[in-house]
């Protein structure tokens, strides 16, 4: 099965990515040049999903060093090492503040601090240390479609197991997810989602409900897509149905992304996950977290650390879509138009893009090291075996 795709490169180091405010009505790859365009990017939520905007970044990183080298004449931060490192240290903590929540981002950033302080430390000029952290930032990107396949193969295999263990065939698997957590939110795949596409492709999946996630709607704009792309069975519901879904009908599980894992499991993730979690806990259904290694941030010992982004509040009070009945522009695609569905002067208004779901509320933590549960009694994770 082919899924969708949120970054292209060519072999020119042109970099696209498909301009997810417009999806799923309008497909449209948008060039990213430079790295204010990646930051502009990542920030505007034209492209979103932890995995993906780390991906974005390094890409973006190697493309500008790539160019770099290939000026005549060199530019002049390639002169020496020192100036080399006072130049692109800026341009990566430039990068990670567009989401700071997204530690996989963070982890992006400091992955290629830690590649340029080891090549000058090894006495490399200017124009080899560049050549290492381009090799990096492809190989950040490269590794994410791999590791997605891993955990999606991991936590759907726990999964099946758990339910057999209670009595039950392990078949006609019924799973909510909540934002979007495919492959427009990674390189490929997906990490829920792919959970999810694991069970669909071996037979075991009954149903894929998922959550429209407002504000942004990443669950009915783009999770949706992703499952009709697929052929994947699936039930979309408002969010505030996932306490009636659980009372009226049987759910076997719940996956969900992340976008930062704390040294205890507590986890951020998309706003509305933490409800999720409070119902599945009340309803006995395992809450199951899939996100890659590089998410998990063992610096910080709980979620009260987690920084948490708090999204422009006009946000909350728009809604993008296309115009019903549908009307087509000069180019056959569908009119799209953004509306306001608040008071134009409405005041007081919360808008947090993510919240934290407490490690007792998790049943289980997957990375492409494995699956984590919680010791029978405890309340927090030990993630060793998973890092």
């Amino acid at each position: 099965m082919t899924g969708l795709t949120s970054i292209r490169t060519s072999r020119n180091s042109k970099i696209e990515i498909v301009d997810q405010l417009l999806l799923p009505h309008t497909t449209e790859f948008i060039e990213i040049d430079t790295i204010e365009q990646a930051h502009d990017a990542i920030k505007s939520m034209k492209i979103r999903g932890a995995p993906a905007i780390a991906s974005l970044a390094a890409l973006t990183f190697s493309a500008y060093l790539t160019r770099a080298l290939q000026a005549s004449p060199a530019p002049a931060f390639l002169s020496s090492p020192d100036t080399l490192k006072a130049h692109v240290l800026p341009l990566l903590d430039f990068l990670y503040s567009a989401r700071p929540t997204a530690v996989n981002l963070g982890a992006a950033t400091r992955r290629l601090t830690k590649t340029l302080q080891a090549s000058v430390d090894a006495g490399k000029d200017a124009k080899t240390i560049a050549q290492d952290l381009i090799a990096e930032g492809k190989n950040i990107d490269g590794e994410d479609v791999g590791r997605n396949k891993e955990m999606a193969k991991q936590g759907g295999e726990w999964l099946i197991n758990h339910v057999k263990s209670h009595d039950k065939t392990g078949e006609d698997l019924n799973v909510l997810t909540v934002c979007n957590t495919g492959s427009l939110a990674t390189s490929g795949y997906g990490t829920a989602l792919g959970l999810i596409t694991y069970l669909h492709e071996t037979g075991k999946l009954g149903k894929a409900y998922f959550t429209q996630s407002a504000p942004y709607h990443q669950g009915s704009r783009l999770t949706s897509l992703e499952l009709q792309t697929l052929k994947i069975p699936n039930v979309m519901i408002c969010d505030t149905m996932v306490g009636s879904l659980f009372q009226n009908h049987k759910i076997h599980a719940v996956a969900v992304g992340a976008d930062r894992i704390a040294k205890n499991g507590d986890t951020a993730n998309k706003i509305g996950t933490y409800n999720a979690a409070v119902l599945a806990a009340r309803h006995n259904i395992p809450f199951i977290v899939v996100a890659p290694v590089s998410t998990v941030d063992l610096d910080i010992a709980d979620g009260t650390s987690i920084p948490i982004e708090q999204r422009p509040p006009i946000e909350a009070c728009l809604v993008r879509g296309a115009l019903h009945p549908p009307s087509l522009n000069v180019h056959g695609e569908k009119e799209q138009a953004v509306v306001m569905i608040t008071p134009s002067d409405l005041e007081g208004i919360y808008n947090p893009s993510f919240d934290v779901t407490p490690a007792d509320l998790i049943t289980a933590i997957v990375t492409e090291k494995g699956v984590a549960v919680r010791e029978e009694g405890e309340l927090v994770f030990d993630l060793s075996s998973v890092v």
